[in-house]
């Protein structure tokens, strides 16, 4: 289980998106897990042909750290990094993340039947974790779980020094992430028409949630990728 994550937010050139996924899925997957750094999910963004996202994980700080040097110090990225930085307008749109509820992938293998991964990201203000994550716990994810969107994982922020500043990571968010799946639109669709016909939802749980955040929550629908471990 990796207790350190990266969600990481690439904004692409037009058109290239294609290109950098089956760049990504042929040459950078086994090589970053050969040294520590777990590659737990890639995928395409729903709502922006030019966005491509990615989640990955280590056991540690200190792993990411020799991990990344080791990566992007190595022959592979070497080889190709030119060809996968030619797609890309901008790469520094990454969270550091660090499980509360752990995203448990052991025994899942790459691949398999297309599925709709959703992470919702909940913006906070500083010092408003515990406590969201407290009423999450007791109000928010029962209702999710009860209207077919158990979370897969809940995640926030890790507040940790960047020991590979060759790769910046935001250090002005504050997030609360929840990562769920579905098998596909129909069934997000449905959860949503189910959530929005729970009284309780809509007149004690929004607005107690609603008042905790520093903005709007913010949510990524992901199409994963072929090799793709998270669907």
């Amino acid at each position: 289980m990796s207790e350190v994550l990266e969600l990481r937010q690439y904004t692409l050139h037009p058109g290239r998106r294609a290109e950098l996924i089956e760049l990504f899925d042929r040459e950078f997957v086994e090589p970053q897990e050969e040294v520590g750094a777990h590659v737990l999910g890639q995928f395409r963004d729903l709502d922006d042909e030019d966005r491509f996202v990615w989640l990955r994980g280590f056991a540690d700080m200190p792993t990411r750290g020799e991990a990344l040097r080791s990566f992007y110090g190595g022959p592979v990225w070497r080889a190709h990094r030119d060809a996968a930085n030619v797609t890309m307008i901008d790469s520094d749109d990454v969270l550091l993340l660090r499980p509360v509820s752990g995203l448990d992938l052991t025994g899942r293998t790459r691949g398999g039947p297309t599925t709709l991964v959703t992470v919702t990201l909940y913006h906070l203000p500083p010092g408003g974790e515990d406590a969201f994550l407290d009423f999450f716990k007791s109000d928010v994810g029962p209702m999710l779980t009860a209207t077919g969107a158990p979370p897969l994982a809940v995640l926030r922020t890790l507040r940790a020094e960047n020991d590979f500043p060759a790769l910046p990571v935001r250090e002005d968010a504050n997030v609360v992430a929840w990562v769920a799946s579905f098998p596909g639109p129909a069934e997000l669709a449905e959860h949503v028409r189910l959530l929005g016909r729970e009284n309780r939802w809509i007149h004690d749980t929004l607005p107690v949630l609603t008042k905790q955040l520093a903005r709007p929550p913010e949510q990524l629908q992901l199409a994963p990728t072929e090799r793709s471990l998270l669907r």
